[in-house]
């Protein structure tokens, strides 16, 4: 896991000041870039879907879409998307939930998920934990378990964790780096 952490680290770039001022970004683009990276971080991902017993891959938009597709892919499991709303065609299911300056709703198709299905939710950070928490949420509203939360970053200095814990109902948070 050492090489694991040391491979993934040294392909995120920090970006000072970004979206604004005081806040360090953490890039993750030149760990896309890198084959090698990227690979190492699917098969790390898939490792814990198989271990979870997951059924289905939900990556949330938008950069747990590039990460959870080609896990889904390598672990042989079906991939839905969840969206911000207004951006899924037909019937959804929506979540609403807060930001720190409002709230923004998510959305599934609803038809996805099925009551035999265990879901792994895949995101490339972890912060504050409300869109993982709303993300959660949806599952349970559209009958499904959720197997677990794999993340590449968890800022815990946000203690996201703490507010995915009730919500989890005992299903594990998994961050392949903590910052």
């Amino acid at each position: 896991m050492a090489n694991l952490e040391e491979l993934l680290l040294s392909r995120i770039r920090d970006v000072a000041d970004y979206p604004e001022p005081g806040v360090m970004f953490k890039d993750i683009t030149p760990l896309l870039a890198d084959p090698a990276a990227f690979t190492a971080l699917t098969d790390a991902f898939a490792a814990i879907a198989e271990r979870t017993g997951a059924t289905k891959v939900v990556g949330l938009e938008a950069r747990g879409f590039i990460l959870g597709a080609p896990v889904a892919v390598r672990a042989g499991l079906g991939f839905i998307p969840v969206r911000k709303a207004g951006k899924l065609p037909g019937a959804t299911l929506g979540q609403a939930y807060d930001l720190e300056y409002g709230s923004a709703e998510i959305e599934v198709h609803a038809e996805d998920l099925s009551a035999d299905d265990r879901v792994l939710i895949v995101d490339d950070v972890l912060a504050t934990g409300g869109t993982a928490e709303a993300s959660i949420r949806l599952i349970h509203r559209a009958g499904a378990e959720v197997a677990g939360v794999a993340v590449l970053m968890e800022l815990s200095f946000l203690d996201g964790r703490a507010r995915l814990e009730a919500a989890l109902r005992g299903a594990p948070l998994e961050s392949l780096l903590t910052v």
